[in-house]
């Protein structure tokens, strides 16, 4: 009975992850015999409270990619700090590969400005008034990418008083 209540247990924490595939796209490869078709997903993991990860599968049929790319999204999670406000802290950049990504905090009630890749990453780290703008490349990989990595660069304001050597009071002031 133990392992019953256990197994549910997890399962049901679990449930809280939301999966979005962002993109499926159909890859081949030259081989001597041919062209072999694949599938690749892009799927993006989150559960909406301040962990994300972008994940890629590549399967010979759509639902396996899909499968594979949550499982690496899993692998890549982050953890996001949030303020009450469900918004970030403060303003951070990211890159990766030609796309950059900029995001800034926003007031009460803004909603997510952001668009494509980088609007789901933030939408499922749980961040619910954002400003984001996509530069460079229109890759929806390397933009959920950028945005991830702008994500991580996110520190909290204990994190930085801690840096500092100063008190938390000390940094309002």
């Amino acid at each position: 009975m133990a392992k019953r209540r256990k197994t549910s247990r997890t399962k049901a924490k679990e449930t809280n992850w939301q999966e979005r595939v962002i993109q499926i796209r159909r890859v081949s490869k030259v081989v001597k015999g041919g062209k072999k078709l694949s599938f690749r997903a892009i799927v993006v993991v989150g559960n909406e409270n301040g962990q994300v990860g972008v994940g890629v599968g590549k399967a010979g049929d759509v639902i396996g990619a899909v499968k594979k790319g949550v499982a690496d999204g899993k692998k890549q999670l982050i953890d996001v700090p949030l303020t009450k406000a469900n918004s970030i802290t403060h303003l951070a950049n990211g890159a990766s590969g030609g796309a950059k990504v900029i995001i800034r905090p926003a007031a009460p009630g803004t909603g997510v400005i952001a668009g494509g890749a980088v609007r789901t990453v933030l939408e499922l780290a749980g961040v619910k008034n954002i400003l984001a703008k996509q530069l460079g490349s229109n890759n929806p990989l390397n933009n959920a990418r950028a945005a991830v990595n702008a994500l991580e660069t996110l520190r909290t304001f204990g994190e930085v008083a801690e840096e500092r050597g100063v008190s938390i009071e000390h940094l309002y002031t």
